[in-house]
């Protein structure tokens, strides 16, 4: 599927439990942040990537279990492909939202994103 973020899109981090709920993204345009979580919530640096032609990176995989989410640095569109079970993809069932995390529409959603954007600058940086 295509998904377009305009900056300042907050996408709730998430994981997909299911085994064979992996998920790729390809970058078609614009940049942003894959970030990655611990169980806690803390951003794994080591993980997280910059996506974008300049960055040098397109794309990245995501296995399941993988708290994550991600920053427009840009106005961007990725191409997402999501491995499903038997069945297919059922919506009320895609993902895992994690606890630690606001949901979208919340009060404390926008403060959130907001550290979450200087997260992906710091990735940005280094």
């Amino acid at each position: 599927m295509l998904n377009a973020l305009a900056v300042g899109t907050y996408v709730r981090p998430h994981r997909h439990k299911d085994k064979h709920k992996g998920e790729g993204f390809v970058i078609l345009r614009g940049k942003l942040a894959l970030l990655i979580f611990d169980d806690a919530g803390e951003v794994d640096s080591e993980r997280s990537r910059i996506l974008s032609a300049e960055a040098g990176c397109l794309g990245m995989d995501i296995p399941p279990g993988v708290w994550h989410s991600l920053i427009a640095l840009e106005d961007s569109v990725i191409y997402e492909v999501k491995g499903q079970p038997g069945g297919g993809y059922v919506q009320e069932l895609d993902k895992d939202f994690a606890p630690w995390s606001p949901e979208e529409g919340a009060r404390e959603a926008d403060e959130y994103h907001r550290l979450l954007h200087q997260a992906a600058l710091a990735l940005n940086v280094t």
